[in-house]
């Protein structure tokens, strides 16, 4: 056999028995929150923004602050003030302490507990899945500019930076 032949015997052997080429895949971005509940809403905050997730801590109680201040908590060496996120927006919590956990949130070097109805895990959501969120509660508006669907259903995104940084809850004395 001539040497050129073999070579093209050889080429169309390995064409029939090449694996076929990966599929192309589309890329998706994603954007990660932490999921609570919060007065019968759902709710997802960015990963970035709750720097832990507690049960309730127990309290110290502080004379003349309103009254969604619950109390301070000693949470390994550092006082955190905790603060009722339903109370201080005008908001009935709808569930029992047992569910209720902390977001500790870390503005500079100050920590922050906000107290919430539940944690529902960490969301996942595709970054071209955003929505306006449009039907939301007027305490809430201030606080969500957006949110994601998924499964038809709307989660908005609850900026507690914003909310640290509001003078209302920079407000607590009576």
């Amino acid at each position: 056999m001539h040497p050129f032949a073999r070579l093209l015997e050889i080429a169309e052997r390995s064409r029939r028995n090449a694996s076929a080429l990966p599929q192309q895949v589309e890329v998706v971005t994603y954007w990660r929150g932490v999921g609570f509940m919060l007065a019968g809403q759902n709710f997802v905050a960015d990963m970035t923004e709750v720097s832990e997730i507690l049960q309730p801590p127990r309290l110290t109680k502080v004379p003349g602050v309103r009254s969604w201040v619950l109390g301070v908590a000693n949470v390994r060496g550092r006082l955190v003030p905790v603060m009722d996120l339903a109370g201080l927006l005008g908001l009935p919590s709808k569930a029992n302490w047992r569910s209720r956990r902390v977001l500790v949130v870390e503005q500079d070097d100050h920590l922050t507990g906000l107290l919430v109805d539940a944690v529902l895990g960490m969301q996942q959501f595709a970054v071209d899945r955003a929505v306006r969120v449009e039907s939301l509660d007027p305490a809430f508006a201030r606080y969500v500019e957006h949110g994601f669907e998924r499964d038809g259903r709307d989660w908005p995104v609850f900026q507690l930076r914003e909310l640290i940084r509001a003078p209302e809850f920079l407000q607590i004395a009576v």
